[in-house]
């Protein structure tokens, strides 16, 4: 398959990052109109003034910036290293950018820790199953 298409997953998650980043401030705003927080309630991060609805998307658009990262950067080896990129990677990126997406989904509505946990824990072994096709594919000499 074409190698641009491992840049479609990427994306689909930058799109989640910005989406989840849009909830931020529409939290903040709406708590601060309700007289739940003020402007110095987020001075140095967020103080124990604020609610958890208004913290967890920030929490969850942080997230989103800390393991994908690598997933971002195996997928951008992928493209500049192979001129195609199989189907099984393709699956495991768009897997990848499910499970976190759902993670987000969890996190941001209903937030039961055990769902949140078996969806961060199986994107995890994702991510490190695409590290690992990178290398196997890598160490083949691209073949």
């Amino acid at each position: 398959m074409p190698h641009e298409l491992i840049l479609l997953p990427v994306g689909a998650l930058a799109l989640l990052t910005f989406l989840v980043l849009l909830l931020v401030p529409i939290r903040r705003f709406r708590a601060a109109f309700a007289g739940q927080v003020g402007a110095g309630d987020f001075r140095y991060g967020e103080s124990a003034r604020v609610p958890g609805e208004v913290s967890i998307p920030n929490r969850n658009y942080m997230n989103l910036l800390e393991l994908p990262m690598l997933f971002y950067v195996v997928c951008m080896l992928n493209y500049v290293t192979s001129p195609t990129v199989s189907a099984a990677t393709l699956a495991l990126a768009w897997s990848y950018v499910g499970l976190r997406a759902l993670h987000s989904l969890v996190h941001l509505t209903y937030n039961n820790v055990m769902h949140r946990l078996a969806l961060f824990a199986t994107s995890n072994v994702v991510l490190g199953a695409l590290w690992i096709a990178f290398f196997a594919h890598l160490l083949r000499g691209n073949s």
